[in-house]
């Protein structure tokens, strides 16, 4: 992803982006078109913490999956209907091209009949089967160490990671999400969250609770 977003872009308020993420998918719907695809593709964000629980804890105003970068024509590939718009900085590249898809990480299936979107793909760095976080680029892991499924096969980001990503706004919702899995969380899972946020986001709140 380069320094510099091109030029253009739509701005989007508030309130249009809740109208237009009202019908986001669930997680078993992109895993239906998914299947069978090579790209290590995995539901991100709260959704992947429903995933983990084992059920819904929240309404979730959208649905987020990560792929490595390199992998994001396979899911292109199965939505021919659909067109990916790229998303930064609050705006919005309506049927991005190569320039803006180079210089953002985020995309947005559109419906072009509705304008509704469906769910939002992070284009991940990666070095072939290694992930790279982007909030530290030493922070590298195996996909198959970060990447966990559901009985019923549906791909899920661990819940270590989602809560490093969540832990740089920690808004009231993720702070809910963090209260909400903690529980959960062995101690093998809480040392890695714990050395990974002393890393990425030292003197963070929540290294104290970890430790608790």
């Amino acid at each position: 992803m380069t320094e510099s977003l091109p030029p253009g872009g739509a701005v989007l308020d508030a309130e249009e982006l809740h109208t237009r993420w009202a019908d986001a998918w669930r997680p078993e719907q992109v895993a239906e078109r998914l299947a069978g695809i090579g790209a290590p593709w995995c539901i991100a964000a709260g959704w992947a913490l429903d995933l983990f629980r084992g059920g819904p804890s929240r309404p979730h105003g959208d649905l987020e999956i990560a792929v490595p970068a390199a992998g994001f024509p396979e899911i292109r590939d199965r939505f021919p209907e659909y067109v990916f718009d790229a998303v930064g900085s609050g705006r919005v590249w309506p049927g991005a091209g190569a320039e803006a898809l180079s210089a953002t990480h985020q995309t947005w299936l559109r419906d072009p009949a509705s304008g509704q979107f469906l769910f939002d793909v992070f284009r991940e760095p990666h070095e072939g089967e290694t992930w790279i976080c982007r909030r530290d680029e030493g922070l590298r892991l195996p996909y198959d160490a970060i990447i966990e499924r559901t009985a019923d096969g549906i791909p899920y980001l661990v819940p270590e990671v989602v809560l490093l990503f969540k832990a740089k706004a920690s808004r009231p919702k993720d702070q809910a999400d963090f209260d909400g899995v903690l529980p959960l969380l062995g101690r093998a899972r809480r040392a890695l969250l714990g050395e990974w946020l002393e890393r990425v986001h030292p003197g963070h709140p929540w290294l104290a609770e970890l430790a608790g």
